[in-house]
């Protein structure tokens, strides 16, 4: 695979300039934020590669792991921020749902669809990109529903605590708000399975095209991530929203919504 150069990347970070100008011509001031993403952009994944590299030549199972934890410990940190309405809780909620969505998801893989000896003289290879693959789009599943489901509790408090005044259980009250939450959550990736190969070629398969992987293979590898993902964010959503759930309707059947509070 070609190795860049360092001149090829800095006329790729030119074309951000086509962003600048799109602000500067409608007036968005995004300007300061489109640099400190692009910064963020090159800072972290130069960290990354930095710290990929020792990983990959040492190929420790524990040094492996705790990158992992790194991995899902940012992705539910992120999920939170990206809401717009917080409350006790959300941060352990967030990290519980990243890590059960992505994590079980990618045991599952590695246990029953990719063979161990494949992987097990490689597991760095294979266990860091794959967790963060699923990560990347179950951190989008976990801040949309949760969001939605906030937004829905805060709109429609009259009419499910009407509901449970009439002798509804908590359940029965939030169970609307949970099931929009939810299909908040999984629109995303569902859009993207629905374009996928005909709109845009996924990174993991031009990633593999590009290293000179035959097509058939890199299709296959594709599917299969796809529908990993499409597992782990729903898994992870859910989590998410019904930990929320929890949370906001105690065991007597009330809506404490009064533990809501717009993000500062």
């Amino acid at each position: 695979m070609y190795d860049l150069t360092y001149f090829g990347l800095a006329m790729a970070a030119a074309l951000i300039v086509v962003n600048a100008a799109v602000s500067l011509a409608l007036r968005l001031n995004l300007e300061r934020r489109l640099l400190w993403a692009a910064l963020r952009t090159v800072v972290q994944l130069l960290l990354l590669g930095l710290i990929l590299q020792g990983i990959f030549a040492t190929d420790q199972p524990l040094l492996v792991g705790g990158m992992m934890l790194f991995m899902t410990a940012v992705a539910g940190i992120s999920a939170v921020q990206r809401t717009e309405r917080r409350f006790a809780g959300i941060w352990g909620n967030a990290l519980i749902a990243a890590a059960t969505g992505s994590w079980v998801v990618t045991f599952i893989v590695m246990a029953f669809i990719i063979p161990p000896h494949v992987w097990i003289a490689r597991l760095p290879q294979y266990a860091i990109p794959l967790l963060g693959m699923v990560l990347g789009n179950t951190l989008n599943g976990l801040s949309l529903g949760i969001d939605r489901f906030t937004e829905e509790l805060v709109m429609q408090r009259g009419l499910i605590e009407m509901r449970l005044c009439l002798g509804a259980t908590r359940w029965e009250a939030a169970r609307e708000p949970i099931r929009n939450a939810v299909r908040t959550g999984m629109i995303p990736i569902i859009n993207s399975m629905s374009v996928v190969g005909l709109v845009s070629l996924p990174g993991m398969m031009t990633g593999q095209l590009l290293a000179g992987a035959e097509a058939m293979t890199a299709v296959k590898y594709q599917i299969m991530i796809m529908f990993v993902i499409a597992a782990g964010t729903a898994l992870g959503t859910v989590t998410a929203v019904l930990l929320s759930y929890r949370r906001l309707f105690n065991a007597r059947h009330q809506l404490q919504v009064e533990q809501i509070r717009p993000r500062a």
